[in-house]
């Protein structure tokens, strides 16, 4: 049995990874700002009214996991809000950096204390944050936020490969999801983070730092 840590659990892929992790008889810590019941019946360790933009609340709770072991830490919580050039939103670019990109790699940071050597991080980004395949323009805030973290991961795995652990940068796939308005050309939540959960498996020091979607592909930066 593992640990893992879960951020942004109370739907979609957070609260699949979960049931899925869940049902393998891993221990699991779910993170979010309100559980939903879907994520109470679970019966995983909850650690409720956490904003991860929050430092003071990460520390916290940094504080109240010392002395324990993460053997992976999935770093899922996140936003879209959709604006184009017309209509370009500074505060909301602004608050998709910071919930997107920022709050993931401080997250990382303070909970490095629970990470040893063997220990894993995943970061859920997007294909979106891909530069090479941006065919489409618009979305700017949250293209340019899963950008940003793309490198957060890419920095992260070379600190902290001294340290014995890897990090992987994962898309999803395009998902049924309330992100997504359930598009009906997606896949399912189990189909993705079953797909997830493999490369999260595969990962380790050789290929630390890679870019992946969910079906293995090695994405473009």
């Amino acid at each position: 049995m593992a640990t893992y840590l879960v951020t942004g659990t109370n739907r979609g892929i957070g609260l699949e990874y979960c049931r899925q992790l869940k049902q393998q008889g891993h221990r699991v810590i779910a993170v979010c700002r309100t559980a939903s019941p879907e994520l109470e019946a679970l019966d995983v360790e909850l650690e409720t009214g956490l904003d991860l933009t929050d430092a003071t609340a990460v520390n916290a709770l940094a504080e109240r996991l010392s002395g324990q072991t993460i053997d992976v830490l999935i770093n899922n919580a996140a936003i879209v809000e959709r604006f184009g050039l017309a209509n370009l939103d500074l505060d909301s670019l602004r608050r998709q950096f910071e919930v997107n990109a920022i709050a993931p790699l401080n997250f990382t940071k303070a909970l490095l204390p629970c990470l040893t050597s063997g220990s894993k991080v995943a970061l859920m980004t997007s294909r979106m944050g891909s530069i090479e395949d941006n065919s489409s323009g618009g979305s700017y805030g949250y293209r340019m936020s899963k950008v940003a973290l793309c490198m957060a991961g890419k920095s992260l795995s070379h600190d902290l490969k001294p340290q014995g652990i890897a990090v992987a940068i994962l898309h999803p796939g395009l998902v049924q999801t309330r992100m997504t308005n359930f598009t009906p050309s997606g896949i399912t939540t189990e189909d993705s983070v079953t797909g997830l959960l493999a490369r999260i498996d595969g990962l380790n020091l050789e290929n630390t730092g890679s870019f992946w979607h969910a079906n293995g592909e090695v994405l473009p930066w």
